[in-house]
């Protein structure tokens, strides 16, 4: 039976609005022309940031974002790099769009648009899963040939990151990591699990479009039409789309063939290796498990699948989502492999 799912719809620990500094609370009401009568904290995610939709006294609805300036500078830098990058993300994409920034009161705030949605269900709901596969190939489609306005700000490439941040069965073997704890199928195929991650970086490299970097369902929202809407575009890097829908999977893996056919008959799997989705697999496995088996390694608590800065965590359940995604995807990767 799968593991149970972390509440990915209330794992935040942010600032209600009524927490923030009152001079940030009077230039945020002033850019949006009218006093905020109403704030709905944002309870998904693994941040510390503030975080909520407003609604002003002439029914007007916005999203906010807002960051200490110095306790939270990388935070302030994110939301400072995800306005650019959805700026100039093609339009007609189901993803938010920056209405404006300001810094005030030793704060940063990022105004957004405000979607109107929830977060996916867990276990996925089949119609809800096809939504969000079909909204991530419009945006994926998008860009396989790179806008000039992206490729402007110096996105990194996946397969640096790779080689940085996520290939650590290499280390467990080597001995400069210790093993996090492994289900019996899985115990004595470390030699394996090297071999495939290892390919991850050159398979990466031969991507040459641009991809959200970290696709996983807490930043994805459904509208009431069922529209899936992609958020949190601070990750933006050259790669794979393949890799994307890799990790959105896993939480979708329940034991059973679906989740090998809906990667398998996803347009942006049409090309890739042929092992492409056992290599992704194993490295996120050995990323995921790795980091909540020994903590995150500098991992960033707004960031649980790209350790950056030494931030400590804030959320009491970021080591509940690495388990889980780790989990989900060696349990996916042994059943593809036929390990017992």
């Amino acid at each position: 039976m799968p593991p149970t799912p972390p509440p990915y719809h209330a794992t935040a620990v942010r600032p209600d609005w009524s927490q923030l500094p009152a001079g940030l609370r009077d230039a945020v009401a002033a850019r949006l022309g009218a006093p905020v009568v109403a704030a709905r904290t944002a309870r998904a995610g693994f941040t510390g940031g503030f975080a909520a939709v407003l609604v002003t006294a002439d029914g007007g609805r916005t999203f906010v974002k807002a960051a200490d300036l110095a306790r939270q500078r990388h935070l302030a830098d994110w939301y400072a790099r995800e306005a650019a990058v959805l700026a100039r993300l093609p339009p007609g994409l189901p993803v938010p769009r920056p209405r404006w920034a300001l810094a005030e009161s030793g704060w940063y705030a990022l105004c957004l648009d405000a979607i109107d949605g929830r977060t996916p269900r867990l276990p996925w709901d089949p119609t809800e899963l096809d939504a969000v596969l079909a909204g991530y190939a419009e945006v994926a489609a998008a860009l396989a040939e790179p806008p000039a306005g992206l490729v402007a700000l110096g996105p990194p490439r996946l397969a640096d990151l790779a080689r940085d941040d996520i290939l650590w069965w290499g280390e467990v073997a080597a001995g400069r990591e210790p093993a996090p704890p492994l289900p019996a199928a899985a115990r004595d195929r470390l030699p394996e699990l090297v071999a495939l991650e290892s390919r991850l970086p050159s398979y990466a490299a031969a991507g040459t479009g641009l991809i959200h970097g970290d696709l996983r369902v807490d930043n994805v929202l459904l509208d009431a039409d069922g529209r899936a809407w992609f958020c949190d575009w601070n990750w933006l890097c050259r790669g794979p789309a393949w890799f994307d829908l890799a990790g959105l999977l896993i939480t979708g893996y329940d034991g059973g063939p679906a989740a090998d056919a809906r990667f398998a008959g996803h347009p942006v799997a049409v090309g890739a290796p042929p092992d492409a989705l056992d290599v992704t697999l194993a490295a996120l496995a050995g990323y995921f498990l790795t980091s909540a088996a020994h903590g995150a390694r500098g991992a960033a608590a707004d960031d649980p699948g790209s350790p950056r800065d030494g931030f400590p965590p804030v959320s009491p359940h970021l080591h509940a989502h690495q388990r889980f995604s780790g989990e989900r995807a060696l349990a996916w990767l042994a059943a593809r492999r036929g390990w017992r």
